[in-house]
């Protein structure tokens, strides 16, 4: 067998993939974790938001009674760097079918003073406890399959200076959204994408704290460029996904005051809708 066909055959699996090591926490304290962020994860130099969200995710599963995140809100409030970092939780209820708490994640800025670059309250419970009764209205993205859609493996140059995510992810953007990176977008605020793990692990409630902010912004397809840093994302989980590639949609209808909202929408191989976000983010005009 061929050397890359043979490590294509070789997947990643929940627990042992580089998803979890680079969002792994060491409990030091009672609520209190240490971790690393990885490089790995960064869009140019910043370390990108889902990843992060993952990683503090991470910290509250283990520090609350409940495992899957239900609803998490979260607050940017400095930009991460890749590095040593300390996540604190706290539990401000624990019921029987839901649990909520609190986590920030901290940091050293060059002074050496201790600096808190974001902060997350958050709802947890069991995903395998809910009803199946689904009455909805929402429905897939309408996109082309995924051998006529295009990553970034597929762009004729690298992006500059570099974009270390891309090399972790699994995406395939639908074309109609890809105007931009021929020079010519839409004008719509619109991205869509198959989504997966590079090292084919499967995505599971915590890993869909990053497919949710893990496209190109919806900006790029408005006209603009540059980094849009996330201010505020929330992510409602709403059911644990099926084996397969997912497909993102987000969509931005409003950019005014130098700042859009991108609402996402997450679905699974079994046409669920396993995730949803609305974030709030800054971009840089003119």
């Amino acid at each position: 067998m061929p050397e890359a066909a043979s490590a294509q055959s070789v997947r990643a699996t929940i627990g042992d993939s580089e998803f979890d090591r680079d969002t792994a926490v060491t409990r030091r304290a009672p609520g209190v974790y240490d971790t690393e962020l990885s490089a790995g994860w960064t869009v140019i130099n910043a370390v990108n938001g889902g990843y992060l969200l993952a990683v503090l995710g991470r910290a509250l599963a283990d520090a609350l009674p409940h495992s899957d995140p239900f609803s998490v809100s979260a607050h940017y409030l400095t930009a991460s760097r890749p590095g040593p970092a300390v996540v604190r939780t706290e539990v401000v209820r624990a019921g029987r079918s839901l649990s909520t708490g609190t986590a920030s994640l901290f940091q050293y800025d060059d002074e050496g003073q201790e600096v808190e670059r974001i902060r997350v309250l958050a709802s947890y419970g069991d995903l395998g406890a809910l009803p199946d009764d689904v009455r909805t209205t929402a429905t897939p993205p309408a996109m082309p399959p995924m051998d006529q859609c295009f990553g970034p493996q597929d762009a004729p140059a690298p992006v500059p200076g570099g974009s270390a995510i891309a090399d972790r992810l699994m995406l395939k953007l639908d074309p109609a959204t890809l105007g931009w990176a021929l020079g010519a977008p839409s004008g719509k605020g619109e991205m869509r994408s198959w989504f997966g793990l590079a090292d084919g692990r499967e995505t599971d409630p915590l890993a869909l704290l990053l497919a949710v902010d893990a496209l190109p912004p919806t900006a790029f397809e408005i006209g603009l460029s540059g980094w849009v840093p996330t201010v505020e994302l929330t992510v409602h989980v709403r059911c644990r996904p099926a084996p397969g590639p997912l497909r993102v949609s987000i969509t931005t209808r409003n950019l005014a005051g130098g700042f859009l909202e991108e609402d996402a929408e997450v679905w699974d191989s079994a046409d669920r809708l396993v995730a949803q976000s609305r974030q709030l983010a800054s971009v840089r005009l003119g």
